[in-house]
């Protein structure tokens, strides 16, 4: 019941590093996308276009 309970919880410690890389490693490109998108949804704010309104995107 040890062993079983001891790879438990080393499995979920090696899962924690692996998602803590990943999240580590992808956040510049989620804010880099957010900020570009962002950017984008004011260019079409202000300028005035009504082929494709913010509000139906």
């Amino acid at each position: 019941m040890f062993w079983k309970i001891l790879g438990i919880v080393a499995l979920v410690w090696v899962a924690m590093i692996v998602i803590g890389a990943l999240i580590k490693a992808l956040f510049p490109i989620l804010m880099i996308s957010a900020i570009v998108f962002g950017l984008y949804l004011l260019y079409k704010a202000v300028s005035g276009s009504n082929k494709a309104p913010v509000d139906k995107l």
